[in-house]
């Protein structure tokens, strides 16, 4: 592989695992195994039939999870300790492609760990503040949208290099401005529920009033430039 096509493999790699990475294994190890590719020696692994089944099988657990509001958000702060590590090995692996020994390893490593933090955190913090949308579809679009991007992202990293590596600086210039104001809206919600859990029960004959009251100032601490979003219902 050329220079330029092994940093989009190690980048592209990286990126995907922090965002889906049973697909990012399972898209590679066919490519590589289906002969679409020359996969690196250090990722040769992923088109291992046993690797495969096993990467197949947790993503359709994955597949479902991750349509489910709040559990969509449980499984992405359980695999904050899956995806960030293995994002880092498997650029690792791709850097061997660049013939500078342990070095290259080295430089992939800790490049692939901070390329799929980014990825997974932008995710993650995507998916609670779409949790807290009254849209009951918004899990399932993102959901596929991740998914689709995680298979385009990793053919154009393997089969136009230059547009992948353009992309991806766009993305993580993007992901700089925005995990901000992601962060300030997981605050937001975190408040809103502490004040949803922490009010005294309202006496047997007020519960509607103050169920509604309190429903009122959680959409308000959630949607603070909504104006209408904290209205009385007609």
């Amino acid at each position: 592989m050329e220079t330029v096509e092994t940093i989009s493999l190690m980048l592209g790699a990286a990126w995907a695992s922090g965002i889906n990475l049973y697909a990012a294994i399972l898209v590679l190890g066919w490519m590589g195994g289906a002969g679409h590719v020359d996969l690196p020696p250090g990722l040769e692994v992923l088109s291992n039939p046993s690797v495969m089944l096993a990467a197949g099988g947790m993503y359709l657990v994955e597949f479902f999870a991750d349509k489910i509001p709040g559990v969509d958000t449980g499984w992405d702060a359980l695999h904050t300790f899956v995806r960030i590590p293995a994002g880092a090995l498997m650029a690792a692996g791709a850097a061997q492609g660049l013939d500078i020994g342990q070095a290259g390893e080295l430089i992939g490593f800790l490049l692939g760990g901070g390329v799929a933090a980014a990825s997974h955190a932008t995710k993650a913090g995507t998916r609670v503040m779409i949790n807290t949308s009254p849209e009951p579809f918004s899990n399932w679009g993102a959901s596929v949208a991740e998914d689709v991007s995680v298979f385009a992202g990793l053919w154009a990293a393997l089969n136009h290099p230059w547009v992948f590596v353009a992309l991806l600086i766009v993305f993580l210039l993007l992901a700089i401005w925005l995990l901000p104001k992601i962060w300030r809206a997981i605050k937001r919600a975190a408040h809103a529920l502490r004040r949803w859990f922490g009010k005294d029960e309202a006496p047997a004959g007020q519960q509607g009033e103050g169920l509604e009251a309190r429903r009122q100032e959680v959409l308000k601490e959630l949607h603070p430039d909504d104006k209408g979003a904290a209205g009385s219902p007609p």
